[in-house]
């Protein structure tokens, strides 16, 4: 077994959760080891299309990118402690294991991130 595929199945849990607002987004990356979401607004400040989300196999884990959360860290006062074990930084997540609870909170949590009101230039 490779290393990237060791975390296929991670990596497809947490494109589903981000593939859900597809239609609502810009897709530009949708492979077997990446998933890259970009919104349909455009950032005042480079006027280039603000970034939504993503979720990439790396070698010991698959990386789950939220950008809402680092422009509105209150999305986070809900988030579970397991989930918060998996941050690295202000908007990444790590998961090595789909059984786990922490991918099907954060579809939830994702929910609330895809709310214009809250993230707006």
């Amino acid at each position: 077994m490779t290393v990237k595929s060791k975390f296929t199945g991670v990596f497809e849990r947490l494109r589903e959760i981000l593939k859900a607002y597809e239609a609502l987004m810009d897709v530009k990356s949708d492979t077997s080891e990446s998933y890259y979401l970009d919104t349909h607004k455009v950032h005042p400040l480079n006027n280039k299309p603000a970034f939504f989300g993503a979720a990439s196999i790396k070698k010991n884990y698959v990386s789950f990118y939220l950008m809402p959360v680092y422009a509105c860290p209150q999305l986070l006062e809900d988030a579970s402690e397991g989930l918060k074990k998996r941050m690295q930084g202000k908007s990444c997540f790590n998961f090595k294991d789909k059984r786990l609870r922490c991918p099907l909170r954060a579809s939830a949590f994702t929910g609330k991130s895809n709310n214009p009101r809250r993230y707006t230039f």
